[in-house]
């Protein structure tokens, strides 16, 4: 149960923005897959709110291209297209080896980034032990915007924070049906970090590109 100044903190927010955040969250965390068809009802009841702040919600969402919205009948949940998926791991490949190759030029030791890129590591290395898809979704998504964040490209990182969301919501969509593939994923992240020990960046970017292969395979790119 919330605390007090939590709860304050929570009805402070606009309900338009609340319907909107819970939503949202549906759509990338996976619970509502592409295809699926809400209400604004259902919506209404899960969040506890009316349904006119869901009805905002609902076309700035469709704004972003995660709902389509039919008039009377509900929203359709807008599916990842091989399109979209591709132009994002193409985009995550050029700014990740890119953060790398100035990683490597830098003076002095990267002790700290290693330190702590291995422990989001052992936070996915948590998730996967639960089998918990959603929770190392977000925690994967950490480790590469890490990476990107570390080569003080400011202007890169916050490129890089745009494609969080779809980002996330990928890995969900792939994860989802095959579990068994968190282990494989923790072991070519293990892989990443040690070539930016050795300030390997050619040896980090094939490793990346393999690593982003086996994702356009599952997802059939």
């Amino acid at each position: 149960m919330p605390t007090a100044p939590a709860a304050s903190a929570a009805a402070r927010v606009p309900t338009a923005e609340r319907a909107y955040d819970l939503t949202k969250e549906l759509i990338i965390g996976g619970q509502l897959p592409g295809g699926s068809l809400i209400s604004e009802g259902e919506i209404a009841e899960r969040t506890s709110l009316s349904r006119t702040p869901v009805r905002e919600a609902f076309l700035r969402l469709q704004a972003e291209g995660l709902l389509q919205l039919f008039p009377k009948r509900g929203a359709v949940v807008v599916p990842v297209g091989p399109g979209e998926a591709e132009d994002v791991l193409e985009l995550r490949e050029a700014l990740e080896s890119s953060a790398v190759r100035r990683i490597a030029r830098r003076a002095g030791p990267l002790t700290d980034l290693v330190s702590r890129l291995s422990g989001l590591i052992d936070v996915q290395r948590e998730h996967a032990g639960r089998a918990d898809v959603a929770g190392f979704a977000e925690a994967d998504e950490a480790f590469h915007h890490a990476i990107v964040a570390a080569s003080g490209n400011d202007l890169a990182e916050r490129f890089y924070g745009t494609l969080r969301d779809r980002q996330r919501r990928m890995a969900v969509q792939l994860l989802q049906p095959q579990p068994g593939r968190l282990a494989p994923l923790i072991g070519e992240h293990t892989l990443l970090v040690e070539r930016i020990a050795d300030r390997d960046d050619a040896g980090f970017a094939g490793a990346l590109r393999a690593h982003l292969d086996a994702h356009r395979g599952a997802t059939g790119l």
